[in-house]
């Protein structure tokens, strides 16, 4: 494979996405509803099934075992190594959202962690007073003012959005510590946040299963935790806003709104 071809061919997938995303911007009084932007709802529908196969008969059984079997501490460890790997993408983000201050901060957060924090098995910033704040492409987009475009679920990633799904992309094939074509043993990143996942899946299984398993429908359920979390995430950096559809002080982001 010619790999002076890969940037082109990133870039003109990425140029694709957006596009698509800028496209799909709901009508405004859709926007100012509080009803979701859905408009691919019965595809979206038999995504979330075919995730919650993957999730019944894979991710959960694994994600328990491991959580199960593995200690705390060592568990603890193998997070803090992903989340340590994430760091210079999350400072290059910031970078391109002007954030110098923070991108310094993501910076010397991961030199700090990879050196006296034994290549970020141990988590020395965040001891030090570093406070440890993530970010993506999709919010470097919000950022940029593009809309978060129509809810979509994404097969074995889960809700996302249009804007997201471009983030996820980017994010993934332009982090060298994240993916390397050539030499797949090289892509510790994508293994590390696997075992993240794993870990986060098995450490919050009762709330997740209460979710996906015990809603009366937990598609709807899983895109409305995941709109308000992701739109209150964003809120100091994009026109995206948070809305509480309950509007009162017992507000439950968990609590089934379709139960009977």
């Amino acid at each position: 494979m010619d790999t002076t071809r890969r940037p082109r061919r990133i870039f003109l997938a990425v140029a694709m996405l957006v596009a698509l995303s800028a496209c799909a911007v709901p009508e405004p009084d859709v926007r100012s509803s509080d009803t979701p932007f859905d408009p691919f709802e019965a595809n979206n529908r038999n995504v979330h099934q075919f995730n919650l196969a993957v999730d019944r008969m894979l991710f959960r059984p694994a994600a328990k075992g491991y959580t199960n079997l593995v200690p705390d501490p060592i568990e603890d460890s193998f997070n803090n190594f992903a989340a340590n790997l994430s760091e210079p993408g999350d400072a290059a983000n910031f970078l391109f959202q002007g954030d110098l201050r923070q991108a310094g901060i993501s910076l010397g957060r991961f030199l700090m962690n990879s050196t006296i924090g034994f290549f970020g098995l141990a988590n020395p910033a965040s001891d030090f007073g570093i406070p440890e704040t993530e970010t993506d492409f999709g919010a470097t987009l919000a950022v940029w003012g593009f809309s978060e475009g129509a809810y979509i679920e994404l097969p074995f990633f889960g809700p996302s959005t249009q804007r997201d799904a471009v983030g996820v992309f980017v994010d993934f094939f332009t982090n060298p510590l994240t993916f390397a074509p050539q030499r797949p043993v090289d892509n510790i990143g994508f293994y590390a946040e696997g075992v993240e996942r794993l870990s986060a899946r098995g450490r919050f299984s009762d709330t997740i299963d209460s979710i996906l398993y015990e809603s009366a429908d937990s598609y709807a359920v899983s895109r409305l935790i995941f709109l308000q979390n992701r739109r209150f995430e964003l809120e100091g950096n994009s026109g995206d806003t948070y809305v509480d559809p309950y509007a009162n002080d017992s507000f439950d982001p968990y609590e089934d709104p379709y139960a009977e």
